[in-house]
């Protein structure tokens, strides 16, 4: 993620320096997203480690929605719904039951004990945190007129900085085989770079919260591939906790009541000035 970062970063150069001034005026949002894009990697891929891909992937990207969520109604006064409150209690409700699962058996068979599963979900939480800030940070600089290119190359190329010295520190694997190199050079140009770079587009489009709570699809896939490629084996009581989990995104992700949108637009229309759109997780 460092090297896709700065891969974006060049690609934007650009751009970062045509909005240079409009950065610099809002370098804590750009400082508080390069942050976040540097935590993300470390919770979430250790939390893949210690709890197995399926349960990572579920509690890291199944939790940013909610946290997007959250920040938005701190942040930008997005107000709180009834289903809302039902997504939040399903997620929450299936990310216990994760924690509640006995030991998890790896591809490797290797046992994996409950403490290290606990602790896995404990990171998953704070990626999907991670996740959530630095989704929030790139969008509120497109918000204010800055490019999607020039706010995600800042953000990211920040963040890629921060990812420098852990690449120093425990990159040596990468360079251990050609196989290591091949697949850490996919995973900074493909999902890295060109992911991200497409998500920014979106996020000129969409809201945080959408963009996040579109991260459904990876979530299913992963926990398939975890079984059928990794060999992961989890017990009934880990698949009841990710199904909810799913099952709150699925409610997250249900577009807003035609009526209340429409409301919307004719409070708008009548008083004059662009009131604030529905709240992305209604």
């Amino acid at each position: 993620m460092g090297i896709g970062g700065l891969l974006q970063a060049a690609v934007a150069s650009r751009a970062i320096a045509a909005f240079r001034s409009a950065l610099g005026r809002r370098w804590p949002v750009v400082a508080i997203g390069a942050f976040a894009v540097a935590v993300y990697p470390l919770a979430f891929y250790s939390s893949m480690r210690l709890a197995g891909v399926a349960i990572g992937t579920v509690v890291s990207l199944g939790s940013a929605p909610l946290a997007s969520a959250l920040i938005e109604r701190v942040m930008d006064r997005s107000p709180f719904t009834t289903r809302w409150a039902l997504g939040a209690a399903l997620g929450l409700g299936g990310a216990l039951l994760l924690c509640l699962t006995g030991p998890v058996h790896s591809g490797s068979g290797r046992e994996t004990p409950g403490w290290a599963t606990s602790l896995g979900i404990g990171l998953g939480l704070i990626a999907g945190l991670s996740y959530a800030v630095y989704s929030w940070a790139a969008h509120r600089l497109i918000e204010r007129g800055i490019p999607s290119t020039a706010a995600m190359g800042a953000v990211f190329g920040a963040g890629g900085l921060l990812l420098m010295p852990v690449l120093v520190v425990s990159g040596a694997p990468l360079l251990a085989s050609w196989q290591n190199l091949a697949v850490g050079a996919y995973m900074a140009a493909v999902p890295m770079f060109t992911g991200y770079v497409l998500f920014g587009w979106g996020l000129a489009r969409v809201g945080a919260g959408t963009a996040t709570t579109l991260t459904l699809s990876e979530i299913v896939v992963a926990a398939v591939l975890a079984v059928l490629v990794v060999g992961e084996q989890l017990p009934a009581l880990a698949w009841t906790g990710a199904a909810l989990i799913t099952g709150s995104l699925f409610i997250l992700a249900l577009p807003a009541p035609v009526r209340r949108r429409r409301r919307f637009e004719s409070q708008a229309a009548d008083g004059g000035k662009q009131l604030p759109a529905p709240a992305t997780h209604d």
